[in-house]
């Protein structure tokens, strides 16, 4: 089905081609049009069409624009009738023809709302289930030596993984909305299972030269068979109209959630981001550069109050041969708190370094199964020595995916 729409989009370019020299007047209207059917804004294309039938088409070129856009939105029978008439009112030239004939042949783009779907199964080993501290001893505010009781120390397990996810057009506009379902279950850790639930949605939308695309999502986690964690996330996407070179992409995002601890006191937390990512993007490969600055406000009586932060990433995939494509993840993060953790017993104000590097292999089995080899690495340094941790998982997963 996208590979329909894009061969739409083609003809419509070689549409605009075909016309030559010949006038057009308001030729803003036909842009604007063609560039809502690429961003899946078919309802703004549909309103611009109207527009561009109102003011009237006066030759050949200005109604086979309007054919093709009503094709591109799904509308088959309002296209055949101005392929029609385009026929029979007017004398096109043969190359106008032969895009009329080529749609006929491979039809109009299907109004039914696009969606995609994917299952998965996997089985890990983690050799620190838990993020057990590194080190299980430290010293009190009054210099007295303690250790921590084994079950805060590293615990080693595998594990299995059950994962879903579906997305689907909410209407012409270019709305989507999406479900995801994540399960793990560790083989004798029972008291780190994890059950996570999200929903979202997301609307593209422009503000004068700039895209826009906003989202809100809802999540619930279960960790050990209760219920742990909920979220609710507000996200804004902006792509500014910078003149770039063709593969490249820049954006910035920002995005506010509330997160909700439902058996820890004073966890609460509310976290502002603001993002800018570079891209990279052609046939073979992908790469993307980010950084970001955070600030965490906590509950009134949350350890080691607010915090700020910053953090990095660096994004990189391609394709290895004609079955084998390879991906490596690498991000940075520190935190930095406001006061000292827990006065008369941590008096240190917590600095927190996390790096985490992913290494994956996905090999396809045919055209909607394939296989991932990932390995995750993540070491998490801190000033305060009991929440140091160092982990490593290894996990091999069966992904089947269509539309």
């Amino acid at each position: 089905m996208k590979n329909r729409l894009l061969a739409t989009l083609f003809l419509l370019a070689l549409a605009g081609a075909a016309r030559g020299t010949e006038p057009a007047p308001e030729e803003d209207l036909y842009l604007s049009a063609l560039q809502a059917v690429a961003e899946g804004r078919h309802g703004d294309a549909s309103a611009i069409v109207a527009r561009m039938i109102a003011r009237g088409p006066s030759n050949a070129g200005e109604w086979l624009d309007l054919a093709m856009i009503q094709c591109a939105v799904g509308h088959s029978a309002e296209a055949e009738a101005l392929f029609a008439d385009i026929e029979r009112r007017f004398s096109p030239q043969p190359g106008i023809l032969n895009i009329i004939a080529q749609q006929r042949a491979q039809g109009c783009h299907s109004a039914k709302p696009l969606s995609q779907w994917s299952l998965s199964a996997a089985r890990g080993y983690d050799n620190n289930v838990n993020q057990g501290a590194s080190n299980p001893y430290f010293s009190s505010g009054n210099g007295v030596p303690l250790e921590l009781l084994p079950e805060y120390q590293p615990r080693a397990d595998q594990f299995s993984v059950l994962a879903g996810d579906y997305t689907r057009e909410l209407g012409q506009n270019g709305d989507i909305g999406y479900v995801q379902v994540h399960l793990r279950q560790n083989d004798r850790v029972a008291d780190y299972n994890t059950a996570a639930l999200f929903a979202g949605a997301e609307h593209p939308w422009r503000w004068g030269r700039w895209k826009l695309r906003s989202s809100g999502l809802l999540g619930v986690l279960t960790l050990g068979g209760a219920l742990y964690q909920q979220q609710v996330q507000a996200q804004l996407r902006a792509t500014p109209p910078l003149v770039l070179p063709e593969p490249y992409d820049f954006s910035v995002q920002g995005s506010l959630s509330r997160t909700h601890y439902r058996t820890l006191s004073n966890f609460d937390a509310t976290t502002l981001e603001v993002r800018a990512t570079l891209g990279y993007h052609d046939d073979h490969s992908l790469a993307q550069a980010s950084a970001g600055a955070l600030y965490d406000q906590g509950d009134r009586q949350r350890p080691g109050g607010d915090r700020s932060g910053w953090s990095l990433r660096l994004l990189a995939r391609t394709v290895l041969t004609t079955k084998l494509q390879g991906e490596v993840d690498w991000s940075y993060q520190h935190w930095r708190g406001q006061a000292d953790y827990s006065p008369g017993l941590i008096d240190i104000t917590r600095r927190q370094n996390t790096n985490t590097v992913r290494t994956t292999l996905i090999y396809a089995l045919s055209a909607t199964q394939a296989l991932q080899l990932e390995g995750r690495w993540v070491r998490n340094r801190e000033n305060i020595s009991i929440f140091q941790y160092d982990s490593r998982q290894l996990q091999l997963t069966w992904r089947w995916y269509g539309q």
